[in-house]
């Protein structure tokens, strides 16, 4: 059994802002994963199961693997076709937020986002919700916010009108808002909601194959270079950091979504327990931060990267030249000493 954690009033003021509009957009965050994207497709693809006119608008481009889902390449990618997507956000009477709790989160989109007429919901599982909603559905205790939108679907009493589509989308932002089930996953409610997906005729194993074994040869290659050259271990502080620059990625032919999961790889050398990753592309350092146990990391990316997310998972950005974002970040590893001598301590005595 399912428990229902949405408050019951949210639900139907949701349900309400959905049967009422007649053109809805849907938008996410910038950069979008695979969490962001399978909730926006499943979303759109309800919506437009249900008669509504639905599309999704990103901020930038999709990372190609995952285009393959249904929907994919109807997806209207702002800094590609602005006026096309500004359109469309003028004349939509609902806009979903999914995936991102406050406007900067959208960048260039955020302007007509927030001008726009339109009635808003936003449904996220960060914390720290902003107020530009109407209806806020915000519950960072939930892995990916693709499994609130299963449980969006279900409590406004649609679970028939889900497609093998839909579910399919949902399944993929579940698995790859949690490495595959390897973090952020210990609810067995996520696996009752992924049976019920896999009733609905998706193939898990095929949505794997499709994510992660889809990638290029330039991507190895460059992931070998990371590995050998630029990630630094330290020991005193059970941490790693990994650093990448634009002409380093230029080098082997980067492409939207190559360095996906390269935060997450340190954590598997034994006694690393933080992990961050440092990548310069469109005129800044983006920051990605990943823990394990009790460190948090969401304090250090809002306290010294202007960022934030979740406790094990989170993200920032810098200005800054690469070396002195490097400098920064080990100037301010020691503030997290104390968490992470615990876990280890904890896991050794364990």
């Amino acid at each position: 059994m399912i428990t229902k954690i949405i408050d019951e009033d949210l639900i139907q003021e949701a349900k309400s802002l959905i049967e009422d509009a007649e053109n809805i957009v849907i938008t996410t965050h910038v950069s979008p994963d695979g969490d962001a994207i399978g909730s926006s497709l499943a979303l759109c693809n309800f919506l437009k199961t249900i008669g509504k006119e639905a599309y999704v608008v990103v901020p930038n481009d999709l990372p190609g693997f995952l285009k393959w889902m249904s929907g994919a390449s109807d997806i209207i990618v702002y800094e590609k076709k602005k006026s096309m997507a500004d359109a469309l956000i003028e004349k939509a009477d609902l806009i979903c937020a999914l995936d991102f709790n406050v406007l900067k989160r959208i960048e260039n989109v955020a302007i007509s986002v927030a001008d726009s007429a339109a009635k808003k919901l936003m449904l996220d599982h960060h914390l720290n919700p902003g107020n530009f909603a109407n209806v806020v559905i915000s519950y960072p205790q939930f892995a990916s916010t693709s499994e609130m939108v299963f449980r969006l679907i279900c409590r406004m009493g649609y679970f028939t009108e889900m497609t093998k589509e839909c579910a399919e989308c949902i399944y993929t932002g579940m698995m790859t808002d949690t490495g595959g089930f390897t973090y952020n996953s210990n609810n067995a409610e996520v696996y009752i909601i992924i049976s019920e997906l896999i009733k609905k005729g998706i193939d898990k194993d095929a949505i794997y194959d499709k994510v992660y074994n889809n990638y290029s040869e330039s991507r190895y290659r460059l992931m070998g270079y990371m590995l050998y050259e630029k990630m630094r271990i330290y020991p005193e502080y059970g941490a790693a950091m990994i650093s990448l620059t634009s002409e380093e990625l230029s080098k082997y032919d980067f492409k939207k979504g190559d360095t996906e999961g390269f935060v997450n790889m340190p954590l598997s050398i034994k006694g690393v327990i933080f992990s961050a990753f440092f990548k310069e592309e469109g005129g800044k350092i983006k920051c990605s931060f990943r823990s394990q146990g009790d460190v948090a990391v969401n304090s250090f990316a809002e306290k010294y990267f202007n960022g934030g997310g979740h406790k094990n998972a989170s993200g920032g950005e810098s200005y800054q030249t690469m070396d002195e974002t490097v400098a920064k970040f080990e100037e301010n590893l020691p503030s997290l000493k104390e968490e992470i001598d615990a876990e280890l301590k904890r896991r050794t005595n364990g």
